[in-house]
């Protein structure tokens, strides 16, 4: 029996059990199914994981950093423990190389992050040869194994973490051939050819792959002589422990639906972190994880589980907003992810055709980054009242 378990010991978990245990919440045990702490973090050798105070730390810096504040606040971190299912409201069935062990908490907050939609869920036809990768797996191959990964690539994605992909190729010896995205613009590195508006149809070669074969939008086709490619971007949150629970997913983040503090549907369980929503920033993970401490420690002093308020849904182009429930007044910025690039978007609100708010956001919005809103307008919301719907005028 613990106080609080938390599954994942990523930026969000790290966070949380560092902030819990530091105020005496009781016994904080983290679970990780890596052989290490730190999340995705542990994979990444470049820069710009210390947010706006050191953001000169490398992932693996920043991650070994965390795990090391979570113990030192007194934390239990366990890595090489797997969460398998559920055991009973807020017990989970885990195994290890010790074997299997129930444990039963006060308290569960999932922080199961999120990962990349590989080829297969993307729906990419053809062969299955040996050379196709996420970035994960890419960086994980260079950076943990050093192993080779092919002498010409192809990266398919046009976020930021395609360049950093890029950069991984090239550390690695590999030509870097091209760069697809479906979206109308990107940016990659100097010397790299970017291919907008295109999509990659089709994987050709037995054994090793030999080649991509691509389409643009107006027609016209193509074929990339390469031995790897790189599906980057496309992140889909690490929601199965989440689904087998029974709990609640929100249809935009495809994560569990929470509420300005964390709560699911699922009395006593929390989320945390990019288990709620397609990635953020690491800093910005971990500040989630941070700021959900509060509510844990109000769970575990006995505070009533509110019922689930109004729903928070979005309307194209947007995609997603978190959280997505409404039990109360929001105290942090809402996050708010658009599908294609906007300039100056006029965002509104309106629940039962009732407009509750209304505001122009400068600047272009990007695809890849999340709009932060701000959380006063959520006073108006009618708790008996049906969704709260976000769209852009």
């Amino acid at each position: 029996m613990v106080d609080v378990l938390v599954i994942g010991a990523g930026p969000a978990g790290l966070a949380l059990a560092a902030g819990l245990a530091g105020a005496g919440a009781g016994r904080v045990e983290v679970l990780e199914r890596e052989r290490e702490a730190g999340g995705v973090p542990r994979h990444c050798h470049h820069g710009g994981f210390g947010g706006f105070v050191r953001p000169w730390l490398t992932g693996p810096v920043y991650a070994r950093r965390s795990t090391e504040a979570a113990v030192a606040a007194g934390a239990a971190v366990r890595t090489g423990v797997t969460a398998t299912g559920w055991a009973g409201p807020l017990s989970l069935e885990t195994t290890s190389p010790a074997g299997l062990e129930r444990i039963t908490a006060r308290a569960v907050v999932l922080a199961t992050g999120a990962r990349e939609r590989p080829r297969s869920a993307r729906l990419v036809p053809g062969s299955r040869p040996a050379g196709v990768l996420t970035t994960g797996e890419l960086q994980q191959s260079v950076h943990l194994y050093g192993q080779e990964v092919g002498r010409r690539a192809v990266v398919v994605g046009a976020e930021p973490v395609a360049r950093h992909a890029v950069r991984t190729l090239r550390r690695a010896g590999a030509e870097v051939v091209a760069v697809v995205t479906e979206r109308p613009r990107g940016t990659v590195l100097p010397g790299v050819a970017l291919l907008t508006a295109t999509t990659v149809t089709e994987l050709r070669g037995r054994g090793r792959l030999s080649g991509v074969a691509v389409r643009h939008q107006d027609g016209r086709s193509g074929w990339l002589a390469c031995d790897t490619v790189v599906f980057t971007g496309d992140w889909i949150p690490d929601h199965e422990l989440a689904r087998r629970g029974g709990i609640t997913l929100d249809p935009g983040t495809r994560g569990p639906a929470v509420d300005a503090c964390f709560r699911t549907s699922a009395p006593g369980v929390f989320a945390v972190g990019n288990a709620l929503h397609g990635i953020e920033p690491a800093a910005a993970a971990a500040s989630e994880g941070a700021a959900a401490a509060a509510a844990v420690r109000a769970q575990l002093s006995g505070a009533p589980w509110p019922d689930p308020g109004p729903r928070l849904l979005v309307r194209p182009p947007l995609v997603w907003v978190a959280p997505n429930r409404i039990t109360g007044t929001a105290g942090r910025p809402l996050l708010l992810r658009s599908g294609e690039p906007l300039t100056a978007p006029v965002v509104t609100a309106h629940q039962d055709g009732r407009l509750l708010w209304r505001r122009r956001l400068p600047g272009r919005v990007s695809p890849s980054r999340s709009l932060r809103l701000p959380p006063g307008w959520t006073a108006r919301v009618d708790r008996a009242g049906g969704p709260v719907v976000l769209g852009i005028a």
